[in-house]
């Protein structure tokens, strides 16, 4: 099944930014499309972003969308999340995961990927 591990998390100030990365091994990366979640402290773990397999379409939740941007690297099995003019709100451990079916567009559903990395935290200070 391979695995994912995250990088890139850290604490800012309002208004910074800040890139996420997310490495896979195992299954074909490029066979896959990729998605980032959330999940703040107290809270139910939530989409925030995902890509297809082949790079071309890109997903955002409304919390996010202008603010962040997904991106990925097939050569490296690398998805990346761009995270811009963070707000309070964005503070949350942040989870890479894998749809479970390949050459299939990406989804927002958390119950259609299979495997999920452990996680990045990002604190964002006002």
């Amino acid at each position: 099944q391979g695995q994912l591990v995250e990088s890139g998390g850290g604490s800012v100030q309002a208004g910074g930014s800040l890139r996420l990365s997310c490495v896979a091994s195992g299954r074909t990366f490029s066979a896959y499309a990729m998605g980032w979640f959330r999940q703040a402290p107290g809270k139910a773990r939530e989409y925030v972003s995902s890509i297809d397999y082949t790079g071309g379409s890109t997903f955002y939740a409304p919390a996010v969308k202008g603010r962040f941007t997904i991106s990925r690297d097939n050569a490296k099995s690398t998805v990346y999340l761009q995270m811009n003019n963070l707000k309070p709100e964005d503070t949350a451990v942040y989870y890479c995961a894998r749809q479970a079916r390949s050459y299939s567009g990406s989804s927002q559903f958390q119950r259609e990927y299979d495997t999920w990395g452990p996680g990045t935290a990002v604190t964002v200070s006002s």
